[in-house]
């Protein structure tokens, strides 16, 4: 019985590498494979490029996205817990209130240190 559930697991596993590989394996068979300057010229919105297309971005706009991750992160666990709380109890208040006391000690580091300026 238990050799059976492996079985299924490993059909199941299969199949499911199968569907993420047969795109793959369809586009190398059927694409056309004309290489040309137009097809590999960058494109962007419809204009052409003038210039050095590689640009950096300063470190100042990843730190920013990061702290949005972060914070939308506690915001998704935040909001279960506010619709349950009646539920949960004095336990999961204090919890929460741990949970969210890292994340205020994070933004005041983050903010002593400067990370939050933008020029």
């Amino acid at each position: 019985m238990v050799a059976a559930n492996y079985v299924f697991v490993g059909l199941l596993l299969l199949v499911a590498v199968g569907f993420a590989l047969a795109p793959l394996v369809i586009v190398a068979l059927a694409a056309p494979r004309k290489r040309s300057h137009t097809k590999s010229d960058v494109y962007e919105c419809g204009v052409r490029t003038q210039g050095e297309t590689w640009v950096r971005f300063r470190i100042q706009y990843y730190i920013y996205a990061i702290m949005f991750v972060v914070f939308d992160v506690e915001t998704v666990f935040l909001y279960p817990w506010a619709a349950a709380y009646g539920a949960l109890g004095a336990y999961a208040l204090v919890e929460m209130t741990i949970f969210l006391a890292l994340l205020f000690v994070g933004l005041a580091y983050a903010w002593a240190k400067g990370v939050l300026k933008w020029s």
